[in-house]
């Protein structure tokens, strides 16, 4: 959990210095953001399901 934390702080604060210097961010559009956070969720969801089955099957 941790290197989650310390990777936002850290865009938190390169995002934050791209604001004061006026510069945009090369970051891909908030749409593909969160297009990718649904393939994510996607692929995690189909383990957890697989292995709820797994044990409500057993």
């Amino acid at each position: 959990m941790k290197p989650y934390l310390i990777s936002l702080g850290l865009g938190i604060v390169v995002g934050l210095i791209y604001n004061v210097a006026h510069v945009r961010s090369p970051a891909p559009p908030t749409i593909a953001l969160v297009g990718l956070f649904g393939m994510l969720a996607g692929e995690h969801g189909l383990t957890v399901l697989r292995t709820l089955l797994a044990h409500v099957t057993s």
